[in-house]
């Protein structure tokens, strides 16, 4: 969302603030700092891109402030910006016209944020002291960058002039990974004392001389520069040591390459540094930066000054040679893109004691898509195992089989044992009916032979 207010006030610029939070909701609340910008109208709006991406880790209040035309009658134009047009920030843009122009603090203090920190940006051209300029003396920190100036070197010691606790500069800034990696180095065997360094840095980059002047602090030794083409910045690092240099050299704008004794060749990213990174660093900190003030207050003057090219001091060997660096990054790159290869061959894993033409002639059948004897002799293992699983199942089987048998004749016999003795029982049964029956026909018998001499008897008588 973008609201433009043309010839307008402090407050009436408030009062918009308000009313749109109030619409869109509360995108003004978990601010963490103000953020001044002070610039030219015609980079103004680079300016707002770059503090707007920074924003993102840091949401802040942006304020722009843009000295217009000085002639004409005194207005203040504002553009608020909130949403998808601001990042995490919400941005005022003002513009000042007429006399007004020379008074930006007394219309950027109404737009504070209460109660949070301020930093100062400039991102041209700076004045000579920002610590006391107007917005500069109101700010906890103060953001230049020399390398904007037409002489950088010159403005870098107008810098260490009028050097006040929270000032730094975006050129410190850019070495921020250079003095990592070569601390880092530092902490590898062998630990020697470093003996002399060598900065290689094109003249108009201050960024060489603030990383020639702080190993100069940190290492207590004689640091020389040598000269590289315009534009270049810092080309390459040399720390001088009894068993070897420690030479870390980018020949390019991304790979760097780090070279010592008792540790093999690496590539390294060292890409040169965005301005929004660069910025969204020195957001990060709100304290005084105390590796930058002695920096420039106490190594820039132990300086040597700069009298060989890069070119002559590796022709010396002063200092390293680009062209054999850029040799060094594409072997590094040739060997790195065909272990990624080779990493992906799948093979099973050389015997314990293997014979390296053993091992290579592996590969190469495995290359050529055949099988190695070790797979052979795995796939005759295998087939034998199957075979003996099922050897070991029919004789499961035979076996069980052999079991069961006698189970059923067992079986047979007490089945016939219970036929036997039912046809016992029912012989026995019937036997005894057979007898039951003569019994009584017995009986009867022996009833009519009595009936009948009864009544011969009585027939007699």
């Amino acid at each position: 969302m973008i609201r433009d207010l043309t010839d307008t006030t402090t407050t009436g610029i408030s009062k918009t603030l308000v009313r749109l939070r109030n619409e869109v909701g509360a995108l003004a609340l978990g601010r963490v700092l103000t953020l001044v910008v002070v610039v030219e109208d015609t980079d103004a709006q680079n300016a707002i891109e770059v503090a707007n991406q920074a924003s993102r880790q840091h949401p802040c209040r942006i304020i722009v402030v843009i000295a217009g035309d000085r002639r004409g009658k005194n207005r203040l134009d504002a553009q608020i910006r909130l949403g998808g047009d601001a990042g995490a920030s919400e941005i005022v843009v003002l513009r000042l016209y007429g006399a007004l122009a020379n008074h930006g603090p007394s219309v950027v203090v109404p737009l504070l944020l209460p109660d949070s920190p301020i930093v100062a940006w400039w991102p041209g051209e700076a004045p000579a002291d920002v610590a006391k300029d107007p917005i500069g003396a109101m700010a906890q920190r103060r953001i230049t960058d020399v390398a904007e100036h037409r002489n950088p070197r010159l403005m870098l010691k107008k810098r260490a002039a009028t050097y006040a606790p929270g000032d730094t500069d975006l050129a410190w800034t850019r070495i921020t990974r250079w003095r990592g990696l070569l601390a880092a180095a530092l902490d590898q065997p062998p630990y020697e004392p470093i003996t002399g360094a060598v900065v290689s840095g094109a003249p108009d980059s201050p960024s060489s001389d603030l990383l020639a002047a702080w190993l100069s602090r940190r290492l207590r030794v004689p640091v020389h520069r040598v000269s590289t083409p315009r534009g270049s910045g810092i080309a390459a690092v040399r720390l001088e040591r009894k068993s070897g240099p420690i030479d870390l050299v980018r020949p390019g704008d991304s790979v760097a390459t780090l070279s010592q004794t008792g540790q093999p060749d690496r590539r390294i990213s060292l890409p040169r540094r965005e301005l929004p990174e660069c910025l969204a660093d020195e957001l990060r900190r709100l304290d005084p930066d105390d590796a930058y003030e002695d920096a420039l207050l106490h190594g820039l003057g132990a300086l040597q000054p700069v009298r060989l090219t890069a070119a002559a001091a590796a022709k010396a060997g002063k200092a390293p040679d680009p062209a054999e660096s850029r040799r060094l990054a594409a072997r590094l790159s040739r060997d790195e893109s065909a272990q990624e290869a080779s990493a992906m061959i799948t093979a099973s894993a050389p015997p314990e004691h293997a014979e390296t033409a053993e091992v290579r002639a592996a590969t190469v059948r495995k290359l050529a898509g055949k099988r190695t004897p070790r797979e052979k002799q795995a796939a005759k293992d295998r087939k034998k195992a199957a075979q003996a699983s099922s050897a070991a199942g029919g004789t499961a089987t035979t076996a069980g089989t052999r079991k069961a048998a006698p189970k059923k004749a067992v079986a047979k016999k007490a089945a016939a044992k219970k036929a036997g003795a039912g046809r016992t029982t029912r012989a026995s049964s019937t036997r005894g009916s057979a007898a039951s029956r003569t019994a009584a026909g017995s009986s009867t018998t022996r009833k009519a032979a009595a009936t009948k001499r009864a009544s011969a008897r009585e027939a007699g008588s």
